[in-house]
């Protein structure tokens, strides 16, 4: 598991990152404070407090696909 900031700031970044973690079949976590959603979720992450970094959690144990999942993801981490 690998934890990674990520900024969301707007409805196009939101949708374009959900179509990125949708990709891949492992588990994705959003957490905001004590508050934790599925990242493949677009309704749940408009539940969170978006205006500060969340903190992405990748539920993978493989380390080439996390790298890869990193790599495809650096448009939206801090």
């Amino acid at each position: 598991m690998k934890t990674v900031p990520v900024v969301l700031d707007s409805i196009g970044k939101i949708k374009d990152f959900v179509n990125a973690v949708s990709q891949f079949k492992c588990d994705f976590d959003l957490v905001s404070g004590r508050y934790v959603i599925d990242a493949k979720s677009i309704m749940g992450i408009f539940s969170l407090d978006l205006s500060k970094p969340v903190d992405l959690m990748i539920h993978s144990d493989d380390t080439d696909t996390v790298d890869r999942i990193c790599e495809i993801l650096k448009p939206y981490t801090v």
